[in-house]
């Protein structure tokens, strides 16, 4: 069964294919998409996703401080970081804040192999 996806990225490109991807080939429901990291906090409070799909850098507010925002407000939100920037570089992070994971957002089978983890 599918889960109710938020998704959090400033690409509109990227946003739409990510939605692709879960829709698809994922059979989950994109319940929303936020541009920023305050945008993601306030969908996260109004639309209450099973998961969240998180972009890393971002304007307004970085995807490292939103999901530290979003865990503070709920400590059982299950956030997934996608992002093309180095995983030795920001894995640490995104481990330290309590992601479900760091995948790179052009694999489309390991993004929803975490997800059917989770």
């Amino acid at each position: 069964m599918g889960k109710r996806i938020l998704i959090v990225d400033d690409s509109s490109m990227m946003r739409k294919m990510i939605t692709k991807v879960l829709t698809n080939r994922g059979g989950h429901t994109i319940v929303g998409e936020a541009k920023n990291g305050l945008e993601a906090l306030e969908e996260y409070k109004r639309l209450q996703p099973e998961l969240i799909t998180m972009d890393i850098t971002m304007g307004e507010m970085d995807g490292l401080s939103a999901a530290r925002a979003i865990l503070d407000h709920d400590s059982q939100a299950n956030i997934l970081f996608l992002s093309n920037l180095d995983k030795d570089k920001y894995g640490k992070d995104v481990a330290s804040i309590g992601a479900i994971g760091f995948v790179n957002k052009h694999k489309s089978q390991d993004i929803l192999d975490v997800i059917a983890a989770n």
